[in-house]
Parts: C-alpha cells; sequence; structure tokens
C-alpha cells in the first residue's frame, strides 16, 4: 500500500468517525427535548455557544473558521 492509498484510508475513518459523532449528538438533543434534563446535552451545547459569544469577535472567528472546516 502506498502512502496515497494509507491517507485515504484514515481520512475516511476519521470521516466515519465524525459522522457517527454528530448523529449520536444529534439523537441525545432529541431524547433530551423528549425528556427534558436527561443528557444535558441542550444545556452543554447552550454553554459552548455562550463560549463563542462571550469572547466577542475572536469566537465569531472561531465559529467561521469551524463551520468552514466543518464542511470540507
Amino acid at each position: 500500500m502506498n502512502i496515497r492509498g494509507t491517507i485515504d484510508t484514515i481520512t475516511g475513518m476519521v470521516g466515519s468517525v465524525t459522522d457517527f459523532g454528530l448523529k449520536l449528538i444529534v439523537a441525545l438533543v432529541v431524547v433530551d427535548v423528549i425528556y427534558p434534563g436527561a443528557t444535558g446535552t441542550v444545556a452543554n451545547l447552550g454553554a459552548i455557544a455562550g463560549q463563542f459569544g462571550d469572547h466577542g469577535m475572536a469566537g465569531l472567528i472561531a465559529l467561521f473558521l469551524f463551520a468552514m472546516l466543518y464542511k470540507k
């Protein structure tokens, strides 16, 4: 196996783990909406969003960069 094949394999695995994580977060949010306080996911996501807002322009730039990286 060459280097390119190894990188493609690792990239595919990381993408699969990321997709699984996002689906798990969505499932936990749904559970937390149906049964408030069951997982605390909504409160944690709110705290993360608040931290971006508390840091002003730097937080907005970090959020923008994260969104750009996520789209790729």
